[in-house]
């Protein structure tokens, strides 16, 4: 159950507004998603957040967008959010994720989590070789 309704009027505050009309603009949809919505009650966060993820998630850079829903999926998954699950599984699915391809990312991501959780458990010292310095092209 939700911690608060958004309000029917959200359109009416010029910031919400433009955010929206942005995230339409961007995604070439008229639908406006559930978290924007129950965000927007504070322009600020909305306006923040969006551009975040429009930076990182819809600007071209070296990933692919598949690529960046599959991760944006782990991600999710790990950090448990039901919400960001649903949507980053459709989103990827839209720029082509097959099913066999969601199969491998949830195998990744639970042999990830295993292996993690033994490294955490055992607080087994990271190898010298891995501690590098900084990170080459």
């Amino acid at each position: 159950m939700p911690t608060s309704v958004p309000s029917d009027q959200l359109e009416n505050d010029p910031r919400v507004k433009a955010v929206f009309d942005d995230i339409r603009a961007t995604r070439g949809t008229d639908f406006i998603n559930n978290f924007w919505r129950y965000i927007a009650f504070d322009p600020d966060l909305l306006e923040r957040s969006w551009g975040e993820v429009k930076a990182v998630m819809a600007a071209p850079s070296t990933l692919d967008p598949l690529t960046k829903e599959m991760l944006y999926l782990a991600v999710s998954i790990a950090n448990n959010c039901n919400y960001c699950v649903h949507s980053h599984t459709a989103a990827a699915k839209a720029k082509g994720m097959s099913t066999a391809q969601h199969g491998e990312l949830l195998k990744i991501v639970s042999l990830a989590a295993k292996t993690n959780h033994l490294s955490n458990g055992l607080q087994i010292p990271v190898d010298d070789v891995f501690m590098l310095n900084e990170i080459k092209d």
